[in-house]
C-alpha cells in the first residue's frame, strides 16, 4: 500500500483524521476484535466515532462494553430531526428512492429498506456535524445499504468488511458496493467471491483480518496436565452452524477407543437446547461442559487450562475465526474444519490439524492423536503462538486498515476506479 506511517503522522499533524465506524448491534460477546481494532486505530491517531444500526438485544460480558455502549450512537430509531432536509440534499433523496426501488427484494424488504434510508439520514447528519472524513462498516448486510445510502444522500466516502460467505448477507451486493472505496474480506476465499459474484474490480477489495491482542492473549508460564486427561476447548456461538454436534460425535468415538479428555464449552446462542440435547445423547455430560458467555480474561483462563482448541464449523458464514487466533496466541494447537480462511491461518500438521467439514473420523482422529503425542502438541503450540503474533496481531491489522483506507481515497486511485462501478443497473449513480 502506498500510504505510509510517515504520510499518515504529516497528515494528522494538520487535523485528526475522523473515521466513523458503522458496527451493527455493537457491543456484544463476540465483538471483542472490533473494539481491538478501535482500540488500534486511536492509538495511530485517528478520532475514531463509534456507530451502530441498534442497541444489542443480548449483554456483553467484556470489561469494556459499558465504555463501548456509552460511545456509541445508535441509528435505530433515527432523530426526528433527521427528517429535515435542505434544498441541497433533495436531489440525493431522489436518488436514495431510486435505489430502494432497484433493490431485488420483494416488497416487504423495500419497505425495510425505507426504514434503513431514515438511519442513512441521520447518519448524514451526524457525518456532517462531526466532520467525519470516511465511514466504514463491520457487514455486508443492512449496515452496508445504509453507508451506501449515506453516500447517495451526499455523504463521506465509504467502504465496508463482509466477515462471511455472501449468501449470508442478503442480496443486492453490487449496489450496497457502488461507490464503495474499497470492500474488504475477512478471509481470501470471501475476497473472491466480491470479485467474481460481485465483481468488483480486484485493486477495489483487500483481505483484511480481524485481529487479537498478543500482549495480553498469551501461553501461560507452565500449563498443567488435567488429571481428566485431554482438554479440548471451544469458544463460540452455540448455533447449529459451529459444528458442535460433529465435535460430539467425535469426542464419542475418541473416548470409546480409550482416549481420556474431556471438553469445555464456552459461549451462548439460539440453539443451547438442542445442542445440551445431543450431548446427552452421546453420552457425554460426565466429559463436556457448557460455561456460558465468557468475557475476556475468562476466555484466556480457559485457553490457559487447555491442550487443544476446537473448531468444527459447517456450512456457510465462517471466515477467519478470532476465536481461533487467540486459542493460537495462548499457544493452544487448533483443530479446524475446512471453512473460510482457516487453510490461510493454519498449516495442518504445523500449527494445528484441518479436518474436513462434518468428518466426524477425522476430528476424532485428530484428537486422538493429539492425546498420545504430547511431543506433538507442544510442537504446534510454539508454532502456533509465532503465527499468531506475526500475523494476527490487532494493531498490525488495525494498521492494514488504515493504510487501506488512505490507499483507497488517494486522488490518483480514484481517478483510476472511475467507470469501474459493477452493475450499474442496480446502483443509484
Amino acid at each position: 500500500m502506498a500510504w505510509t506511517l510517515l504520510d499518515r503522522t504529516r497528515a494528522m499533524t494538520v487535523a485528526p483524521f475522523r473515521l466513523g465506524m458503522l458496527i451493527p448491534e455493537f457491543p456484544t460477546q463476540t465483538h471483542a476484535f472490533f473494539w481491538r481494532e478501535i482500540t488500534a486505530l486511536r492509538a495511530a491517531g485517528v478520532e475514531v466515532h463509534i456507530f451502530s444500526t441498534r442497541r444489542p438485544v443480548e449483554g456483553c460480558p467484556h470489561e469494556w462494553a459499558e465504555r463501548a455502549a456509552s460511545e456509541t450512537t445508535y441509528l435505530y430509531p433515527p432523530r426526528l430531526s433527521s427528517a429535515l432536509l435542505s434544498p441541497r440534499d433533495f436531489p440525493g433523496m431522489a436518488k436514495a428512492l431510486a435505489y430502494v426501488s432497484r433493490l431485488s427484494v420483494d416488497v416487504k424488504q423495500k419497505a425495510r429498506a425505507l426504514g434503513m434510508l431514515a438511519c442513512a439520514v441521520d447518519f448524514l447528519h451526524y457525518s456532517r456535524e462531526r466532520k467525519l472524513d470516511h465511514l466504514h462498516g463491520h457487514s455486508a448486510a443492512d449496515a452496508a445499504h445504509v453507508l451506501a445510502l449515506c453516500r447517495i444522500l451526499g455523504g463521506p466516502r465509504y467502504s465496508f468488511h463482509l466477515h462471511g460467505d455472501l449468501p449470508v448477507y442478503g442480496t443486492d451486493h453490487a449496489a450496497k458496493a457502488w461507490d464503495a472505496t474499497f470492500v474488504a474480506a475477512a478471509a481470501r476465499p470471501m475476497q473472491r467471491e466480491l470479485i467474481e459474484d460481485v465483481g468488483l474490480p480486484p485493486e477495489r477489495t483487500y483481505t483484511l483480518w480481524m485481529g487479537v491482542d498478543t500482549d495480553r492473549f498469551v501461553p501461560p508460564p507452565q500449563r498443567v496436565e488435567s488429571p481428566r486427561g485431554l482438554h479440548l476447548v471451544s469458544v463460540g456461538r452455540l448455533h447449529l452452524c459451529k459444528g458442535h454436534v460433529h465435535t460430539f460425535a467425535a469426542l464419542r468415538k475418541a473416548l470409546d477407543r480409550g482416549l481420556r479428555a474431556h471438553l469445555t464449552v464456552g459461549g451462548r446462542g439460539p440453539h443451547e437446547q438442542e445442542i445440551r440435547q445431543s450431548m446427552a445423547r452421546f453420552g457425554l455430560e460426565p466429559h463436556v461442559k457448557l460455561v456460558g458467555p465468557l468475557g475476556e480474561g475468562a476466555v484466556i483462563e480457559l485457553l490457559h487450562g487447555a491442550d487443544a482448541f476446537v473448531l468444527s464449523s459447517i456450512g456457510l458464514g465462517e471466515a477467519s475465526p478470532v476465536a481461533v487466533m487467540e486459542a493460537m496466541a495462548c499457544g493452544v494447537p487448533p483443530v479446524c474444519s475446512i471453512i473460510g480462511g482457516t487453510p490461510d491461518m493454519i498449516s495442518d500438521g504445523a500449527e494445528g490439524l484441518l479436518v474436513a467439514q462434518g468428518d466426524e473420523e477425522g476430528l476424532a482422529n485428530a484428537f486422538l492423536r493429539l492425546g498420545q503425542d504430547v511431543a506433538l502438541r507442544e510442537r504446534m503450540a510454539r508454532a502456533a503462538r509465532e503465527r499468531a503474533v506475526r500475523s494476527f496481531d490487532y494493531r498490525e491489522t488495525g494498521r492494514r486498515l488504515l493504510d487501506a483506507i488512505h490507499a483507497s481515497r488517494a486522488p490518483q486511485r480514484q481517478a483510476a476506479w472511475q467507470g469501474a462501478t459493477p452493475r450499474a443497473d442496480q446502483a443509484a449513480a
